[in-house]
Order: structure tokens, then C-alpha cells, then sequence
């Protein structure tokens, strides 16, 4: 196994306490103290604070979204049962030890600008999600793939939410019992 880059070792470092405590609220003293590297070697890979926020947040989708696959696909075979098991892995992730809140959602609240490419980049993984729920969805041949996904992610977003706020209170059991509702009113009985 290669060595990690120092580069990818401040993005570790920084997505861990991003994650832990915030975007505004984790300073760039802090960061190169957890990471032991000085704030030229900050500097040498990011221009700003701001550069290392979007290069946190690019490898927490990649990484969050390459874990949520694998996890519903190795709980479900189908489309259909798929849509469902999306609950069961976000329940996964209610119930870990990094489970801090969403990343995303607490970067587009502390930068709420809508142009701003810190939140833009919270909204692309929104879009990613909606994009493999509705691959799902399309795959599981639901009447309106589209309004189907919008539905899930809005049951997964608000047990988030939940949970966020709770903690870890079976929200995401309760919501995929609403989705399965959903799913089989979408779903055409030849699917």
C-alpha cells in the first residue's frame, strides 16, 4: 500500500473535523495541528480554507456514495427492494461512531449563498443521491421514476433530519415503512 500524500492526509484530517465540528468552527490552526504539518504544506495544495472545504467535500461524496452502493446492494437484489434497503443503510449510519450529521446539509447552512461553490458542492451530492434513487427507481420500472426518487430522498432527508437532531431514534425504520407504501404503488406489478 502506497504511503497517503500529504495533500490527501490535510483532506483526511480536515473531513474528520469538518465532519466532528463544523465548517466555520474548525480553524485552519486547528487542521494543521491534527494533521502535524505545517501551514506551508497547507498552502503548497490549497490556495484557502475554502479550497480545502471543496476538496473535503468531493472525497466525503466519493466516499460516502461508493459505501451507501455497496451497503444497499449487498442488502438487496432487486430495484425495487433496493429502494427500500436505502433506509436500512442509512440506519447503518445513524447507528456508527462518526455519525456527526450530514456534512452536506451543515454546509449549506453555514454557507448559504447559493452561488457559492462550498454550497454548490453540497447540492451535487444531493443530485447524486437523486440520481442513483432514480436509476433505481427506472430500473424497478415505477410509473414515475422521477417523482418516486424525489419522494425517498425526501423520507431519507427528513430521518436525517431526525436523527440529526434525536439522534439515533429508528427514524429511518419509521420512513422506509412509509416508503414501502410508496414503492408499491409506483412499482408496475410486472417489474
Amino acid at each position: 500500500m502506497m504511503p497517503q500524500s500529504r495533500r490527501d492526509h490535510l483532506i483526511d484530517t480536515a473531513l474528520t473535523l469538518f465532519n466532528r465540528e463544523g465548517y466555520h468552527a474548525t480553524g485552519i490552526d486547528r487542521i494543521l495541528a491534527e494533521a502535524g504539518v505545517a501551514k506551508m504544506t497547507l498552502y503548497n495544495h490549497f490556495k484557502s480554507k475554502n479550497d480545502l472545504i471543496l476538496a473535503a467535500l468531493r472525497r466525503r461524496d466519493e466516499l460516502w456514495m461508493r459505501q451507501f452502493r455497496r451497503n444497499v446492494e449487498r442488502r438487496a437484489k432487486t430495484p425495487a427492494t433496493r429502494l427500500l434497503a436505502v433506509f436500512d443503510a442509512l440506519e447503518d449510519w445513524f447507528q456508527g461512531k462518526d455519525f456527526h450529521g450530514c456534512m452536506f446539509i451543515k454546509a449549506a447552512s453555514e454557507y448559504p449563498d447559493l452561488e457559492d461553490p462550498i454550497h454548490a458542492a453540497a447540492a451535487q451530492h444531493h443530485r447524486n443521491i437523486m440520481a442513483y434513487l432514480r436509476a433505481l427507481a427506472e430500473a424497478a420500472n415505477a410509473k414515475r421514476p422521477a417523482r418516486l426518487a424525489r419522494e425517498i430522498m425526501l423520507l431519507l432527508e427528513g430521518a436525517l433530519a431526525v436523527t440529526q437532531v434525536n439522534g439515533p431514534v429508528g427514524a429511518a425504520r419509521e420512513a422506509a415503512r412509509v416508503a414501502e407504501v410508496l414503492v408499491a404503488q409506483a412499482v408496475r406489478s410486472d417489474a
